[in-house]
């Protein structure tokens, strides 16, 4: 009678331990998988029933439940960098209508309405200030802590804080197509690209758990019958032992949640990973190829100079060049509308026709019954417009009128102030090469690459030119890493597609920059390509170190096992605790 009533008593003890691990398994043969870490406790605790093994049986279900418990904290933590970005998300906006303000959900707000945005509350929808002054936390977006001051004519992005005054801002995207939209996109589905790494270990359990299953049962039947006074039961035990010790869960849980902190503090830091596969790639770059136009200089130009020719003066020579720029948003373009419009020199827009685009090298228009050419040095070449000129320190917008030189203007930029930290810092890195891509003219990209100590650079290039040397420069680096290209533009999308990674610069100005990219900088800061690879290298690190970890501690287990010097308490010790430390060492990216 007593035992029946301390079998009724172990059974309930064991079914209630071990519930959620009946549920798990249950629902791992549903979906046609024979073996996993639940399965294996399952077969190991029955048996230790069988077996009188009362104590340990339900002593490790209880073990393993709270190792989960711990397990699930340690997922929370991780997680944590996510949720708090995606909490950024606006969940409304207050809409200016005849009849005053009205709150409305962000995704209810149509292109060209105005919006109001007031201290303290989130910017709903990307748009350009209409009136107001303010500064902006842009953390949640950038990871920058420093606030941006904006005024009226300034953009705006969704996501950021305003932290002073009031702002009246007229929306110029959809919810769906905001910056704080494509930034939640672009986290939630990081982590359906995996890497290598990850896709190893999911085939590694789908093998091995099968496998420890047939040793356990070679361990538990062949020595009972091979050797002369082997205990079946004391065998058994060591089988059962073994199979506990054998649980991959330190493997399949700790190395993608190694990957996901990796991103998760990128994210944070304004570095949007779109997957753990590249975050490995990252980590073995040792070529970076940069664009030079708002990637390592500003990209904001100013007229310095403008130089006439043949009876033109200079008034129109800026009116012609800025009738050929008036329909492109270029740097240039815009540096020199501004200029035309400062001096009472801009064109009459309705004479304009006949607009025809050279890829990279500038532009042709009809005005005012002239044809005018503008662009660089070698589509006056193409052209065969004779100019004296060619070399200059600086970009050069040359100007011909009807087939005749007319003048060229000089437009400057800055590099930016960080360019030449992050060149030092790449380099400290061990970046082996680093070099310069640009549209622009010899003499202005040889100045990039001289005062930023970059390896080599190519100037006067089209797209397609970027590719070839891109090409070039993977067959030249084959064998020293992965080649990494940081750009900026929409002219820039077909390089970063062929790079091993693709990097896009301040990637919300171009959609199509950021739609090919395979990480995107959300500030125009290059310092961020050098904090992307540290992170990436770190987190590899750290996934390395959980597969080691894991490896070293189930040998050397198994090896105790299978000899009888570990009992099946330790078994769950060696699985969950290897797992925790597993967890644990993941979450060291995020407290780094």
């Amino acid at each position: 009678n007593y035992s029946y009533l301390e079998l009724g008593i172990v059974l309930t003890a064991y079914l209630l331990a071990g519930s959620n691990v009946f549920g798990a398994a249950l629902r791992t043969l549903r979906r046609g998988d024979l073996f996993d870490e639940n399965v294996l406790m399952i077969v190991a605790t029955i048996g230790a029933l069988f077996i009188h093994a009362y104590g340990e049986a339900i002593g490790v279900m209880i073990f393993y439940k709270v190792g989960e418990l711990l397990q699930n904290r340690a997922v929370s933590k991780s997680r944590r960098s996510i949720r708090n970005l995606l909490a950024a998300k606006p969940d409304r906006a207050l809409l200016k209508t005849d009849k005053g303000l009205v709150e409305v959900a962000p995704e209810d707000v149509a292109v060209g309405q105005v919006i109001l945005i007031k201290p303290g509350d989130k910017v709903p929808l990307d748009g350009k200030v209409v009136s107001g002054s303010s500064q902006l936390d842009t953390a949640a977006l950038t990871g920058e802590s420093l606030p941006v001051q904006v005024a009226s004519g300034d953009r705006v992005l969704a996501g950021q804080i305003n932290q002073s005054g009031a702002l009246t801002v007229e929306v110029e995207r959809p919810f769906k197509e905001s910056s704080i939209a494509k930034v939640m996109d672009l986290v939630q589905n990081a982590t359906a690209r995996k890497a290598r790494t990850e896709r190893f270990i999911t085939r590694f359990a789908h093998y091995y758990t099968p496998a420890v299953v047939l040793i356990a049962s070679a361990l538990a039947v062949i020595p009972p019958l091979v050797i002369p006074e082997a205990d079946f039961r004391t065998w058994l035990y060591r089988a059962l032992v073994i199979l506990v010790i054998s649980c991959p869960c330190a493997l399949v849980v700790s190395i993608p949640l190694g990957y996901f902190g990796g991103i998760g503090k990128a994210s944070r830091k304004g570095i949007l990973v779109k997957g753990s596969n590249f975050m490995d790639v990252l980590a073995a770059i040792r070529t970076v190829v940069f664009d030079k136009t708002g990637t390592l200089t500003e990209g904001v130009f100013s007229v310095n100079d403008i130089v006439a020719s043949n009876g033109f003066s200079e008034k129109k020579l800026l009116e012609f060049t800025a009738a050929a720029e008036s329909s492109s948003n270029h740097p240039i373009a815009v540096a020199i509308l501004k200029a035309a419009k400062a001096s009472a020199s801009m064109p009459q827009l309705q004479m304009i026709e006949n607009h025809r685009e050279f890829a990279g090298q500038g532009a042709q228009v009809s005005y005012s019954g002239h044809t005018i050419l503008v662009g660089n040095d070698r589509l006056m070449h193409q052209q065969d417009i004779s100019h004296e000129r060619c070399s200059f320190d600086t970009t050069v917008v040359h100007v011909a009128v009807d087939g005749i030189y007319a003048g060229y203007i000089a437009v400057g930029d800055r590099i930016k102030p960080e360019a030449s930290k992050a060149v030092k810092t790449l380099r400290d890195l061990g970046i082996d090469h680093q070099a310069m891509l640009t549209g622009d003219n010899e003499a202005a990209a040889a100045s990039v690459a001289k005062i930023l100590e970059l390896d080599s650079y190519h100037a006067d290039l089209l797209p397609e030119d970027k590719v070839r040397i891109l090409e070039d420069l993977k067959e030249q680096m084959d064998t020293r890493g992965k080649i990494a290209f940081v750009g900026d533009g929409i002219n820039d999308a077909p390089v970063i597609a062929r790079a091993d990674v693709g990097i896009a610069m301040g990637g919300l100005g171009s959609d199509a920059a950021i739609e090919v990219a395979d990480v995107v900088l959300m500030s125009d800061s290059p310092a961020k390509v050098a904090q992307a690879v540290l992170l990436a290298r770190k987190t590899r690190s750290i996934v390395w170190q959980n597969i080691g970890l894991a490896f070293f501690i189930k040998a050397v287990f198994l090896s105790l096992g299978a000899v009888g010097l570990a009992t099946m308490w330790e078994a769950v010790f060696a699985d969950m605790g290897t797992a925790l430390l597993a967890l644990l060492n993941s979450t060291r990216i995020l407290r780094g």
